[in-house]
């Protein structure tokens, strides 16, 4: 499968910014392109046709609300969204990457881990830690500027899922904080999800008693708030391994 064209990125871009202007959806940026499975593994599956399929990996870096705490692991949002991708016929590999208490500081220190493999998509939701504890804002903004930046690397299309701060740092505090995503998003270029918790936070029904993190109900509705962004980078990708 060949490298995302700067042509055809844009053409997503204007796609998905038309799509979100008519229905009052999210707004989306665009970022970069994917290399194709590795030679190594193609040889080995030609070699060997009874050796299970390799498939690219879709990581997603987070947090507890990403670790899926308080439910079965068929309940987190990436095991949810594995199911999509088996039930659509996307042949990838979805991975749990999130690590409960995780800042957007912790994320950048186990990112190399975190990107071992044929990693073609890196969903980055991190940040809610950061504005749990009232964090530096600046410094949340470098670290995921970072991330993305080593992700580019190695050719990673990447997924940015933004947070929202607690009230109680103050409006300031909270109005900087969701505008860090935004700008993020903007200037490196990449997909942006607003709010990875969009009608589920603050949502007595679909959180567990916290209040912070989603039960089953609301993890659903977390994987379907990222599964259209999701789908629409496979298929400008293409789904061949």
């Amino acid at each position: 499968m060949p490298r995302l064209r700067l042509s055809a990125l844009l053409a997503l871009t204007a796609c998905l910014l038309a799509s979100a202007c008519s229905t009052g959806g999210c707004g989306f940026i665009f970022g970069v392109g994917s290399e194709p499975a590795t030679t190594a593994a193609r040889a080995t599956a030609s070699a060997d046709p009874t050796a299970p399929v390799v498939r690219p990996k879709i990581v997603a870096l987070g947090d507890s609300l990403t670790v899926g705490l308080g439910l079965l692991e068929t309940e987190s949002f990436p095991s949810l969204l594995q199911n999509k991708l088996d039930e659509e016929g996307y042949p990838y590999e979805m991975v749990n990457s999130g690590v409960s208490g995780d800042t957007s500081a912790g994320g950048l220190r186990r990112l190399d881990w975190a990107l071992e493999g044929d990693v073609r998509i890196l969903i980055l939701a991190l940040g809610a830690n950061d504005g749990l504890r009232g964090l530096s804002i600046a410094e949340m903004k470098q670290n995921l500027t970072t991330i993305i930046t080593r992700a580019r690397e190695k050719n990673i299309v990447v997924i940015l899922a933004g947070m929202e701060a607690p009230p109680n740092y103050g409006p300031e505090y909270v109005q900087s904080f969701r505008m860090a995503f935004r700008e993020v998003a903007s200037k490196e270029r990449v997909l942006l999800i607003p709010f990875l918790l969009d009608k589920v936070a603050g949502q007595g029904s679909l959180n567990q008693p916290d209040g912070i993190h989603p039960n089953a109900d609301g993890a659903r509705i977390v994987a379907d708030t990222v599964w259209p962004v999701l789908r629409s980078v496979l298929d400008q990708m293409g789904t061949a391994l």
